[in-house]
């Protein structure tokens, strides 16, 4: 029996840039910068060494992020930049919309949703995702396999919590990337990862430490994901 073998779906890598205790931001949503200037600069390359980017329409609401990889010197080609907005909530004023020059970017939301508030030019990709039935929001799984098609191998997720949790919980995420800051945000800051619903310690995904550094003031732990 002939047939093509099944393509690996696109590796996943989760960057966090957290407090020490876990937080992305401050309860009122501040964080910058969290992290020093070497783990930024080191971020940077972390784009530039995936070949797309994916944050949640919650970080475009809040940081309004270019989402290139600005590096030194700078890189051939820039990541594809993916949103995952189920809400259609990202304006059309957004900067991954008028930086269209400085590479593609692609809108994932949901199959229900109109498109007709956002551009249409070239170098958009707009990705039509159906419901994950448990959480209401995108089918994370179905947004790999739309970043599949769109050639893309490896993924970095850069935020958020929600993104990073409906990630987690389906067992997406191969390797993290933390970048930790020597500072307290407490127990009303955001969380770098939401909800799991986990109800024992032994169903929580578990990673193995691969690699510890000092990077500035900051310390750079890498994780793959335990098999």
């Amino acid at each position: 029996m002939s047939g093509t073998a099944p393509t690996a779906r696109p590796s996943v890598t989760l960057k966090l840039a957290t407090s020490l205790d876990g937080r992305i931001a401050t309860a009122r949503g501040h964080s910058k910068w969290i992290t020093g200037e070497a783990a930024r600069a080191e971020a940077h390359k972390l784009r530039a060494a995936h070949d797309a980017v994916l944050v949640g329409s919650g970080t475009v609401l809040a940081d309004d992020p270019e989402l290139t990889a600005r590096t030194n010197p700078p890189h051939a080609k820039q990541p594809l930049r993916i949103v995952a907005d189920s809400r259609a909530r990202v304006p059309a004023t957004a900067r991954i919309f008028t930086t269209l020059d400085k590479g593609p970017i692609a809108i994932a939301t949901l199959e229900t949703q109109s498109l007709d508030h956002w551009p249409s030019a070239q170098g958009i990709q707009y990705w039509m995702i159906p419901k994950d039935e448990t959480t209401g929001s995108l089918s994370v799984s179905e947004l790999l396999e739309s970043a599949q098609r769109a050639g893309v191998k490896s993924l970095m997720i850069e935020g958020g919590g929600q993104l990073a949790a409906s990630f987690a919980r389906a067992g997406l995420i191969d390797r993290i990337e933390w970048f930790r800051a020597p500072l307290l945000l407490g127990g009303d800051g955001l969380p770098c990862i939401a909800a799991l619903g986990l109800e024992t310690v032994t169903n929580a995904p578990t990673y193995e430490r691969v690699g510890i550094s000092e990077i500035g003031v900051d310390l750079w732990e890498s994780y793959v994901r335990k098999v």
